[in-house]
């Protein structure tokens, strides 16, 4: 390993490319730290960065982190190492979330190497999908990806499909009223210039999309009870493709695990040509959170509902500087 030591600024575009995943209205609570010693990257909780009210548990926290993790196993993968990762090692210290230690060179096991090229390209698309088809290969691809990480991926349809689009719409209507919720908003939405020009965090007027004038897509209205001039109103899919996220328990443990492959999905899902957006609100509030689980056999913990299509291109929201979220141990 001494002869394969990484320079600051390979560590820098590690953390660069881990940086690069989804979190909860883009509070990117992580923070990262290497050890040169032990060659092994920790990956923290930033709990100054959580959702008091609609994520009080800090369960949607865990998995942005998740997905954070993921990305650094995919771009160690991609720079040719192997890995091994641990979950909540430390159980005195609650912000450590998991390490990465750096086994060898020219292993990659998993076949995470590949995804690589979709993290700059994955961006969270709040715009109207095409009323396509996702091709059933591709759902298998998807679903077995979630798989790798230990987590079920499934399609609901029918009625079941109709029952979740219900139980997103009444979530989204309760949160335009919740003084809580406008809250989260209000400190992570950023209402144009000079803001969106010097925020590396939030989402940004130019990213809420156009507002819902129509169809079925389980839509959150990231201006909230706030005007935002000149944003249009537009019809999306009436018929919207739905992916839910489950595990078997509900820890800490388990919502890293979903982070890992929500974001593996949402990776793989850019390669084949799709787009994705999130549809949280009802994960937002216990009583309509469990009603989404599987109907057939009433087990499982949902986790996340993706919102799955071919979207226009759509750009990248801004990300915190590296310098901010990374420290280099001896």
């Amino acid at each position: 390993m001494s002869g394969h030591r990484l320079s600051d600024a390979d560590v820098a575009a590690l953390v660069r490319d881990a940086a690069a995943a989804p979190s909860m209205h883009n509070a990117q609570p992580w923070r990262f730290r290497y050890h040169r010693r032990e060659h092994t990257f920790e990956v923290r909780a930033d709990f100054g960065r959580a959702m008091p009210h609609a994520d009080p548990d800090t369960r949607a926290l865990h998995l942005g982190c998740g997905a954070a993790l993921l990305n650094l196993r995919v771009a160690l993968a991609h720079a040719g190492w192997r890995t091994e990762t641990l979950l909540l090692p430390d159980p005195t210290d609650r912000a450590l979330l998991a390490t990465v230690r750096l086994t060898g060179r020219d292993g990659d096991p998993g076949g995470l190497a590949a995804l690589h090229p979709a993290i700059p390209r994955r961006h969270t698309n709040r715009y109207p999908f095409e009323e396509r088809d996702i091709p059933a290969d591709v759902r298998s691809a998807l679903a077995a990806a979630a798989q790798a990480e230990g987590v079920t991926l499934a399609f609901p349809s029918s009625w079941h499909l109709q029952e979740v689009l219900e139980l997103a719409r009444e979530a989204e209507t309760r949160n335009l009223t919740d003084r809580g919720s406008d809250e989260d908003l209000a400190r992570w939405t950023r209402g144009g210039a000079p803001q969106e020009s010097t925020a590396g965090d939030g989402v940004p007027s130019y990213a809420f999309g156009p507002r819902l004038r129509g169809g079925k897509a389980p839509m959150r209205d990231f201006a909230g009870t706030r005007r935002t001039p000149g944003r249009a109103a537009t019809d999306f899919e009436r018929n919207p493709h739905l992916a839910l996220l489950s595990t078997p328990r509900d820890h800490p443990e388990d919502w890293l695990r979903a982070g890992q492959a929500m974001e593996r999905v949402l990776l793989l899902a850019t390669l084949e040509g799709l787009s994705g957006s999130f549809a949280t609100q009802p994960l937002e509030w216990t009583d309509l959170r469990w009603p989404l689980r599987d109907p057939v056999t009433g087990r499982g913990c949902p986790q996340m509902v993706l919102r799955l299509g071919y979207g226009p291109p759509v750009p990248a929201t801004p990300r915190r500087p590296v310098p901010d979220i990374v420290e280099i141990l001896p």
